[in-house]
């Protein structure tokens, strides 16, 4: 009665098993092999078995990775992919919006296409917004371009026609065509990724599901003959960017539904914890792995849900990177990890985006590294302990690091290593407390007021500081905080959305259409929910993307069960201006308001996780393993601190700042006169003197 939790990151693989029955849960971290994803996944299963697991105790797999996302940051693939669309549209990728993300820097540049202007194809058809065909598709034009585009080697077809979303009859075509002349060929079809209006971002995202499809088609047949060579048939579920889980089959159609999925587990757990631990509703979910931070606002018990996110942002600037529209979980990711690399620009110390990464990985892995890193900053200042890194199983090269920092940032800004080491520790933190801002202060909520749930391997070393910066109170760092975003696959439930767009105003005439779309919806949710033979129960939740006439960016608002007439048409309207009010601080109850799109999501809720209790005994001394030589500028240099086994705490424990507490998978960091606090399942809160 074992399930199993895999997250690849950018830096390191995490799996988790835990007994459905007791809470036991037994972890494994390793490297994440860059050439092949899958060998990474296959040795931390291979790390659990080794613990004395039986592999065939595992009933089900959930796995979160970030194939998708870095692939489509990197870019490294050949050219493999092309865009079919409307007559006249052949700039739409390239063109994008009017707006500006920086208003002021006359060398902006926009994001770059995943499918550049030569790899572009136009079809002479046209349907109006209204779903009437004004110019018929010739099928031996589509075959004429199928098969200039075989010849030129192309795998992956994105297919995005301007009103596709009104009538999708002619993407249908094509793609039946294509079916039917190159059966080997993946066709991605805008009225399926993103019945979207937006022509620029229905588009954009069809093209990115085209292009990382191919690459993620092959890693999830891989994966599974490896689980079948394994012995392992049992289901096995894909995380999503909005929090749920899907089929394999599922990904492999919607790729684009994989970016940010590993970071929104995080999200899900820090939800969790603040439901069943901390028993708050409202916090920040902060996760710090080894390549990039992700920071998250807990509202009303869960994570806030947004239809349209940018990936590869310049910055933290809005605008600035390539939309995309699915249903995620809305966060922040910024390039601040333990392998972020340290470099002097214009005579200050910068830290990221760039990542050492898992190969060759900061300079103290020894693995060939030469640019110092957040964690070589991080060994130097004692907050690491190198003999004890991964559990002991990598041992960790101070004196390289402390060379690395003096010869690229010591010397050449006039500083001694100890201060250039604080440097970088403390312009990463920087980094993170602007983007903790941004998910709390810029969300209307006051970072005062919330606890911090710091995670991830790097998080915990830093998360005091990020929260005494902002005037908060409160940090806790779950117990098992290096794989908390593995383990938050676990509390995933499996769902589907689905999606109809409808530009009209929200009055009577539109009920009949509107109900008669839920319809269809749910019909097409059983079906779904039938073809992934899912015996669970099931619910289903509605919501509308709604503004006002005239406005270019719309909310999402809850909507009522059962037919909808005059009655629920204005409870719509009032929760509308609610979350208005709430957002943009007043609202407008005599305008007009107009609905962009219809939703579905089918929801089979998991179990409930359970969690291991540590009964109350002992003495914290008990939990000392030795004494260090730690950095704290309260402190004015190095002070000997005590250094304490996380495995050794029980219920009431209380430690008393500075102090480090060790387990395999991080490190937590306890600030002079801050005092942490073990609860009865072994997490930590620490609360933070302003």
């Amino acid at each position: 009665m074992w399930k199993l939790a895999v997250d690849i990151g950018g830096t390191f693989t995490d799996s988790v098993m835990v007994n459905e029955k007791t809470g036991e849960v037994v972890v494994a971290k390793e490297p994440t092999t860059t050439g092949d994803a899958s060998i990474g996944f296959t040795n931390t299963i291979n790390t659990l078995i080794d613990q004395g697991l039986e592999f065939s105790q595992v009933t089900q797999i959930i796995h979160a990775s970030t194939l998708a996302t870095n692939t489509l940051l990197e870019r490294k693939k050949e050219a493999d992919t092309c865009l079919i669309t409307t007559k006249g549209f052949r700039d739409v990728l390239e063109i994008q919006r009017q707006r500006r993300y920086d208003l002021f820097d006359i060398f902006i540049e926009k994001p770059k296409p995943v499918i550049p202007r030569h790899y572009v194809r136009e079809l002479d058809e046209r349907i109006s917004y209204e779903g009437e065909v004004i110019k018929e598709m010739d099928d031996e034009a589509v075959r004429s371009i199928i098969d200039e585009l075989a010849k030129m080697g192309i795998v992956s077809i994105a297919i995005s026609f301007l009103h596709a979303y009104a009538n999708p009859s002619h993407e249908r075509r094509v793609r039946e065509i294509i079916m039917k002349t190159n059966p080997n060929m993946m066709v991605s079809v805008s009225h399926e990724v993103s019945p979207h209006v937006g022509e620029y971002e229905r588009s954009n995202t069809t093209a990115i599901n085209a292009y990382v499809m191919p690459e993620t088609k092959k890693y999830l047949k891989n994966l599974l003959n490896g689980l079948n060579r394994m012995g392992f048939s049992e289901d096995i579920f894909i995380m999503k960017s909005n929090g749920g889980i899907t089929t394999v089959d599922d990904m492999i159609a919607f790729p684009v539904h994989m970016i940010e999925a590993g970071p929104a587990a995080g999200a899900l757990m820090g939800a969790f914890y603040g439901d069943h631990v901390i028993h708050c509703e409202e916090l920040v979910s902060f996760d710090m792995g080894g390549t990039t931070a992700k920071l998250a606002l807990i509202e009303d018990g869960r994570p806030r849900i947004t239809n349209l996110f940018e990936a590869d942002k310049v910055g933290l600037k809005e605008g600035s990177g390539l939309p995309i529209v699915v249903p995620a979980v809305d966060l922040i990711e910024i390039g601040a990890g333990g392998g972020s690399i340290a470099s002097v620009k214009f005579g200050t110390i910068k830290v990221g985006p760039e990542s050492a990464g898992a190969s060759p990985g900061p300079v103290c892995y020894g693995a060939g590294g030469e640019q110092p890193t957040v964690t070589d900053a991080n060994l130097v200042l004692g907050y690491l302990n190198p003999d004890y890194f991964l559990g002991g199983r990598k041992k960790l090269d101070a004196q390289a690091a402390y060379q690395a920092i003096e010869k690229e940032i010591a010397k050449p800004l006039s500083l001694d290593v100890v201060k250039a080491a604080w440097g970088i520790h403390d312009m990463v933190n920087r980094n993170m407390t602007a983007a903790t801002r941004i998910v709390s202060i810029e969300r209307g909520k006051d970072p005062r007021r919330v606890p911090l749930v710091v995670f991830g391997g790097a998080g915990p070393a830093h998360g005091g500081r990020i929260a005494k910066e902002l005037g908060m109170s409160k940090i806790f760092v779950p117990m098992g905080a290096g794989v908390t975003s593995a383990i938050g696959l676990l509390v995933a439930g499996l769902s589907f959305d689905f999606n109809r767009p409808q530009m009209a105003i929200l009055e009577n005439d539109i009920v009949d259409t509107v109900n008669r779309l839920f319809v269809e919806m749910q019909k097409e949710a059983q079906e779904t929910i039938e073809r992934a033979k899912i015996s669970e129960t099931h619910t289903f939740t509605r919501s509308a993307d709604l503004c006002y006439v005239g406005q270019g960016n719309h909310l999402n608002v809850a909507v009522p069960d059962g037919d909808l007439g005059e009655k629920e048409l204005e409870e719509i309207k009032k929760r509308f201006n609610a979350l208005y009010r709430e957002i943009y601080g007043y609202y407008d109850e005599h305008q007009s308001i107009e609905v962009i799109r219809w939703s579905l999501k089918a929801f089979c809720p998991p179990p409930v996780l359970s969690m291991k209790t540590y009964p109350m005994c002992g003495n914290p001394d008990d939990a000392i393993k030795c004494r260090r030589k730690v950095f704290f500028p309260e402190t004015k240099g190095f002070t000997n601190c005590s250094v304490y086994d996380r495995y050794k705490l029980f219920k009431g424990a209380v430690i008393e700042g500075p102090a480090i507490i060790e387990e395999r998978e991080s490190t937590t960091v306890i600030l002079p006169e801050d005092q942490g606090v073990v609860d009865e399942y072994g997490n930590l809160m620490i609360n933070i003197k302003s």
